[in-house]
């Protein structure tokens, strides 16, 4: 944890996982995307010999670190059907942003010491937005339907039969992988229901 708010989770992904190179931009911070832009571009001629080993080194995956920089503060977002397809609006919360100078600091310490090349996501470099792939709520428990969507042993009201288990039966935002929450939940929610008759 690097803070009350923060935790920071190193990862490996396997060999071969090397897709996404091709998705990286040079990680900078800054205000605007001019700003982000030409932070990068000083970053990278700074460091010509590292930004073409992280472009071009074989199995990216293998010789990759990525840090995983999660907190636990409220962000929250909407999503509604369109003529589109699924879209994002923000919730009540103020516009999340990729631009975080305690994880800047970090990364950057970090890919000193490992003399490496920091990256990010283009999203994250170009448009200043962070990414998530713990997209949680939405099925909140309740004691009835006016209240949520799944009862205290997470069977959808008006579904018999019907459970959510998975981390939209998540209610808030651990700042951590919530694999481990989601696992517990669910082994709790199998509890309740019957097993099979044998025969």
């Amino acid at each position: 944890h690097t803070d009350d708010h923060s935790h920071l989770e190193p990862v490996r992904y396997s060999s071969g996982s090397g897709f996404f190179r091709a998705l990286v931009l040079p990680r900078r911070g800054g205000a605007g995307l001019l700003a982000r832009l030409f932070a990068a571009f000083i970053y990278t001629i700074s460091n010509p010999i590292l930004a073409l080993k992280a472009l071009f080194v074989p199995n990216w995956a293998k010789y990759t670190l990525i840090l995983l920089y999660m907190r636990s503060l409220d962000g929250t977002f909407n999503f509604v059907w369109s003529r589109l397809g699924m879209l994002s609006t923000l919730g009540d919360s103020k516009a999340p942003t990729a631009n975080m100078p305690e994880a800047n600091d970090i990364v950057a310490r970090i890919a000193d010491k490992m003399q490496g090349f920091s990256v990010a996501l283009g999203t994250e470099t170009l448009f200043d937005i962070p990414t998530t792939a713990h997209i949680l709520g939405g099925a909140c428990i309740s004691k009835d339907e006016e209240g949520g969507v799944i009862n205290d042993r997470h069977e959808v009201f008006g579904y018999p039969g019907l459970y959510v288990c998975d981390g939209a039966a998540m209610s808030a935002n651990p700042g951590v992988n919530p694999s481990l929450s989601i696992c517990a939940m669910t082994e709790r929610a199998m509890t309740f229901i019957e097993p099979k008759s044998q025969g």
